[in-house]
């Protein structure tokens, strides 16, 4: 099976000049906790990523005003990220060495046009590769 199978397509985008506080709201309209970060919205090319934690952690618990911060200051770059083609158990790989619970999914060119989470593994993935996503899900304090 290969990751594209499983993939989330076309993710919401934000660039580093996005603002805190829009991020956090594409979130809660997108139901997600991880947002791509692109150079620009025609180009999609990824320069990082920002979690719901990036933001709890590197803006309101620092008391820094979410709606004058940029994207640029609390996104982690550089990104782990997997190919379409790639199998997924090659994701589950990169996923466990990185120790994320999500990972982009770029094209030959660095491009994003998708995001892997465990909860695309759960539930679309073969039962073998589910049991070693739960099992190493339970004893990582960072898969938590």
């Amino acid at each position: 099976m290969k990751i594209r199978e499983i993939m989330s397509k076309e993710p919401i985008c934000c660039t580093p000049d996005t603002t805190v506080v829009e991020a956090a709201r594409l979130m809660v309209e997108n139901d997600c906790g991880l947002i791509p970060i692109v150079q620009d919205q025609q180009s999609r090319h990824l320069v990082g990523v920002v979690t719901d934690r990036d933001i709890c952690c590197r803006v309101v618990a620092r008391n820094l005003s979410p709606a004058s911060v940029k994207i640029r200051d609390c996104m982690s770059s550089p990104v782990a990220t997997v190919k379409a083609e790639m199998p997924i158990s090659e994701c589950f790989r990169v996923m466990d060495e990185h120790i994320v619970r999500r990972v982009p999914v770029v094209d030959e060119r660095g491009i994003c046009c998708g995001i892997v989470s465990q909860a695309d593994l759960v539930e679309k993935a073969p039962n073998d590769y589910v049991q070693q996503v739960s099992r190493y899900a339970s004893q990582q304090k960072g898969w938590g």
